[in-house]
This record gives C-alpha cells, structure tokens and sequence, in this order.
C-alpha cells in the first residue's frame, strides 16, 4: 500500500464522517462576555475586555506590554513601522510563511529577503542565515546592507511555523552578530514554549493573531506583544491613530493606523484564552495519536517538535515521499471530506515576490512539495480520544 493509501485508510477509519482542517470551539464564557459588550454598548475599540484582554496575553507570554489589534497582519505591519523600517529597506523572512509575512513588509514599502528553514523546526536556519549574510551583507556605518542591493537590512522576522518554535536562542546570536531587529511572527504559535519560555516576546517584539482557525479565536484579531516599554508606548500610540492624548481635542502627531482590537471581539478573546490549557492540551494529545500511528506507515513521517521545543501543534503535518504521494492523499481525503491542506506556496513563487532577494531555499522547496497539513482541532482531537476511549472499554 502506498504511503498516501495508508494514510487515508488511517484517516478513515478515525474519522469517518469527515473532519476539518481546525475549527473553533466555543464552551466557556463566550455568550456571557459578548452579550456583556451588547447590553452595556461597549462594542468598539474601548471597554473593559480589551483592557483585560491585554493583561491576559502579557500573562501568557511573559511580555510586559500587549496591544490588541484588529488581526495578525495588521500587527506585524505597524510593528514594522514602529521598529523603524521604512522603503527601500530589507526584512529577512522565510520562504515558507503564510502571505501575511511578507504582505506586511511589503505595505511598509519595504521589500521581504527570502532565507531558508531548518527541517527540523521548519523556522529560518540561523547557521545557513549567518553564512548567508555574511556572504552577501558588508556593514556601512553601523547598518548591515545588502552587498548586491545597496539596500539596508534592517529586522529578522523568525515565524514559528505551524506552532513549533523556532531555534530562537540561535537566532538572537545572529541578530546581534549583525545589529538586526529580531521580531517574532507567533500568529500560530500561543501556547508554545521554547526553551522554558512562551514565544512571542523573546526577541524585540512579536505578533500574535486570533483568526477564527487559531487555537484561540476573537473571530478576527492579533495583538503585538514586546518587553521594550518605548517601543510599546510607541506602538499603541500608532495603532489609535497617533492621537495625543486629551480630554477632548482632536491632535495626531504622526502618520497613525485605525487597528486597535474591538471590546466585542476581545471579549470573546477573554472567554476564549481561559481554556488555552485546556486546548493545548488536547492538541497535543491529538499529536500524539498521530505521531503513533504514522509509525506504522512507510514513507510517511510525522513533523515534530524539536528537542527543548513544547509545541501546541497548531497544525499537524506529514512528509510523504514525493510530491506524487502528497497530491494523490490532498485528492482523496477531499472526496472523502477530510479537511487537509499542503504548505503554503513559497513566497518567492509567488508572482509579486518573484524578484526578491533570497538565499539558496533548497529545503523549502523540498519540503512544500510534501508536507500535508492533517486535521488538528480540538473537535478532532476530542472525537479521536472517544473513539480510543470506546475501543479500551469494549
């Protein structure tokens, strides 16, 4: 039986009606909190729950500042402004990312510099990045250019891609090394820990999001989250519109963004991340069930978290052989109404990014031609364990 033959059958068999990629579950304080927003017509962006949203995620990550914002994207771009990048820089980012990533560096004006991941974290690489950059980069002044471009490089942007942390601790050497910003991009990785520590906030700053596939959802929203408190305070003055603070006068001081987070979807945020443990927890109770399995299956290997990584498994996921393998289970799980999904398409095969810098991304491409995203929500992880749990008792 062929590696994506075997898979479906395992796929199948655990989940016979079909299940979805992830999908959000809401069984706490939701409707309460929500209807709180309605019945006192505190639903824009001032109110209690943003207030309280915001403790609840410095909480969780351990940073001393959270700005809630109006998704993911909208984030990461304003904290590229803050930080100070500006047109005609460099961003070094990941070829494998969501859209989002390089999208933001992209609104700035600035153009993304595409570097290569680990296999083992599927996150930027910091000993093929130093290489890299010191190939390529010569340092003017105290700015590190790109030697062919002219162009600053200005920021590191290391995403933890499908939850799984990044070697973090290698990329701040590198970082330093090159006198470049570190950010995080943690939109999928709440709940993850590196090395005893929550991402998000290990290096300069980082993004969250909580779209409604995340494993905490406000339907729509992201926060920034940071320990530097200027920077901080610099970007909740930018994302309310850089207004200066009076009583009643209308005075900006700065070129502002209108993407603070709404009290109705932080809300839903506060009722949401009092069952993060919970979820988490099931998450990686659905991984372990897939790591067992897919033991058994040839040609099929499971993507794990790396030694010292605590991962929430956002997205569980498979290598097959070869692309041939992976296309043919998209195929078939799709009739069979199993939600799976490939990598996203690199991003320098992507029409708008085609002639940006990047480095050698021998591994990216390797490994979006066979990586397949498998069903990981809670809801999945709760039929799967029923279903162990039912054959145990019988």
């Amino acid at each position: 039986m062929s590696p994506a033959a075997a898979m479906l059958t395992i796929l199948r068999d655990a989940l016979p009606s079909g299940a979805p990629l992830h999908a959000p579950v809401f069984e706490g304080r939701e409707w309460e909190y929500v209807k709180d927003c309605l019945d006192t017509g505190w639903v824009s962006t001032a109110g209690e729950y943003v207030d309280r949203f915001e403790h609840l995620i410095r909480d969780r990550v351990g940073s001393s500042d959270a700005i809630a914002a109006v998704n993911g994207t909208a984030a990461l771009h304003v904290l590229l402004v803050a930080i100070g990048v500006e047109a005609g820089d460099e961003v070094i980012i990941p070829a494998l990312t969501f859209v989002a990533t390089a999208n933001s560096v992209a609104h700035v004006g600035a153009t993304p510099h595409f570097a290569d991941i680990e296999r083992t974290t599927l996150g930027l690489d910091p000993a093929r990045l130093d290489a890299y950059l010191t190939a390529v980069g010569e340092v003017r002044g105290d700015v590190l250019c790109n030697k062919m471009t002219g162009a600053p490089i200005r920021a590191i942007v290391a995403v933890h891609v499908f939850g799984h942390p990044c070697d973090m601790g290698g990329l701040v050497t590198v970082a330093r090394k090159f006198n470049l910003d570190l950010l995080e991009d943690a939109a999928e990785s709440l709940g993850s820990i590196h090395g005893g520590t929550p991402t998000g906030a290990i290096g300069r700053a980082g993004i969250l999001s909580f779209n409604g596939n995340k494993t905490i959802t406000t339907g729509g929203g992201g926060a920034i989250v940071t320990n530097d408190t200027a920077l901080g305070d610099r970007i909740r003055h930018l994302a309310t519109t850089a207004k200066k603070s009076h009583a009643w006068a209308y005075e900006h001081d700065a070129v502002g963004f209108n993407c603070r987070m709404p009290n109705i979807n932080a809300a839903l945020g506060c009722a949401q991340i009092e069952l993060l443990d919970r979820f988490v927890t099931e998450k990686r109770g659905l991984a372990d069930w897939y790591r067992d399995r897919l033991q058994s299956v040839g040609g099929a290997e499971f993507v794990d978290e790396a030694p010292g990584n605590h991962s929430n498994f956002w997205l569980n996921a498979v290598l097959l052989d070869d692309q041939a393998q992976r296309d043919q289970l998209l195929e078939d799980a799709h009739t069979h109404n199993i939600g799976l999904r490939p990598a996203w398409r690199p991003m320098h095969w992507l029409p708008m990014y085609a002639g940006c810098p990047r480095s050698d991304l021998s591994v990216t491409e390797d490994i979006c031609a066979r990586l397949v995203n498998l069903p990981s929500g809670v809801g999945t992880a709760r039929e799967i364990a029923q279903q162990i749990s039912g054959a145990a008792s019988s």
